[in-house]
């Protein structure tokens, strides 16, 4: 028993609840007319007493179907059973129509047997309408699990795509400077104990994300010389709004790693300015293309973050880039509402 109770979620007791009640309008209904048009409590009691003769019989049927029969048998393919079962069931929920049926005068039982067949047409169209839901709402758990699993898998490329081009920068850094790649071997764990242990969760703190890309960025420029103008901004008025883990990591990634040329100017501009419901990531670099040899990354994290867009802010997310005068621009706005 503990066990079931476990597995039971609050969306489910909501379900449950709403069903009871949208039934319990279903039985009532007549009795609501009554009072509306009579006022007279004798006829309204009547009302009550025929709807839930005729009608409780088929939600009982309904609910048993929805919570037991449907999963235990029909989605395990115990297809005799299911409808052997529903059989019995039925015949059993409608034994008080059964009983007065044979005590009712000769007259009386042809008009009473079609009420008796119309019940009987009832409790088999609710069977169906739960057969109907539940198919409905496997076919959306299956989905949902199925866009979760996808979404496990991106995530989990992005940890060894960001690793591998951040070492990529590092092992680059330590020809040139060996103080600087210790400190950068500090910021790449620092940002490894982030993205490894504080984004194992759908959504996360804007404020965690920002403080991410702002480390990510002063590790890159550890890397930059001279030539190579970097400028970040970071707006954010609600840091507790909450959005997916490393959503714009690849973004700044392959900023400095198109954007840097240690033989000509480059500029890096990078923005997150949140407003009203909205986030607008920017990035802008200079167009300095990695030779056809260089193929770390191979354009993966673009494809990434692109498809988790389209999972995660569906109808809420507008993706723009452009390239002109040899400057990238990519701009992202979410709606976070």
């Amino acid at each position: 028993m503990s066990k079931i109770l476990s597995k039971i979620q609050r969306k489910d007791v909501w379900l449950f609840v709403a069903q009871v009640v949208l039934l319990s309008l279903v039985v009532l209904s007549p009795g609501l007319v009554s009072y509306m048009t009579s006022n007279d409590a004798a006829v309204v009691w009547d009302s009550l007493r025929i709807s839930a003769y005729w009608l409780a019989p088929a939600l009982i049927v309904y609910l048993f179907n929805f919570y037991l029969f449907v999963p235990l048998l029909w989605f395990r393919h115990r297809f005799w059973q299911f409808g052997l079962v529903n059989l019995l069931f039925i015949l059993i929920c409608n034994s008080h129509v059964w009983h007065n049926l044979h005590h009712l005068p000769d007259i009386y039982r042809a008009g009473y047997s079609s009420f008796l067949i119309v019940s009987l047409l009832v409790s088999l169209m609710a069977i169906c309408i739960a057969l109907g839901i539940r198919f409905l709402m496997r076919q959306s758990e299956k989905k949902q699990r199925e866009i979760e699993a996808e979404l496990a898998w991106l995530k989990n490329q992005i940890n060894p795509h960001f690793l591998f081009n951040t070492l990529n920068n590092i092992s680059s850094l330590a020809q040139i400077d060996g103080d600087g790649t210790q400190e950068a071997i500090m910021q790449l764990s620092d940002l490894l104990r982030y993205a490894m242990y504080e984004t194992n969760k759908p959504k996360v703190p804007l404020d965690g994300e920002v403080e991410f890309m702002r480390n990510y960025i002063e590790l890159m420029k550890l890397r930059c010389n001279e030539m190579t103008e970097v400028r970040s901004v970071f707006i954010v008025h609600s840091p507790n709004t909450e959005i997916a883990p490393l959503l714009f990591i690849s973004l700044i990634e392959n900023a400095f790693k198109h954007g840097m040329d240690s033989n000509a100017p480059a500029t890096i501009d990078i923005s997150l300015v949140q407003t009203d419901g909205t986030l607008v990531f920017t990035c802008d670099n200079t167009n300095n293309p990695k030779p056809t040899k260089d193929r770390s990354g191979s354009g993966i994290g673009l494809e990434n973050t692109r498809r988790r867009l389209d999972l995660l802010y569906h109808g809420r997310y507008r993706w723009e880039h452009t390239l002109e005068n040899n400057i990238y621009h990519v701009c992202i706005t979410i709606q976070t509402n």
